[in-house]
């Protein structure tokens, strides 16, 4: 499940396996294995892979399947105009 969630959030932000892997300060060679499940990333690792997507390390692991959008630093008006933008798309 790993390494499905992993390949699956760094294609739907267009992001190149280089480019992920310059983000999280690996090889290309790294998040390549993780997506084809030949090594897993350090625990420390993993944290870092989740606070970049956003997503808990439950998400990542399969155990939740639930996404959170971080609004921290926004208002209440912009939080609830993001509530009802999310509401119209469901």
């Amino acid at each position: 499940m790993l390494n499905f969630r992993i390949k699956q959030l760094r294609t739907s932000q267009n992001l190149t396996q280089v480019e992920l892997a310059r983000s999280l300060s690996v090889t290309k060679q790294a998040v390549s294995n993780w997506e084809n499940d030949n090594i897993q990333p350090s625990i420390e690792m993993l944290i870092k892979i989740a606070d970049f997507f956003g997503v808990s390390t439950d998400y990542l692991l399969g155990r939740d399947n639930k996404q959170y959008i971080e609004v921290s630093g926004l208002d209440d008006k912009k939080i609830s105009h993001i509530r009802l933008i999310i509401d119209d798309m469901r």
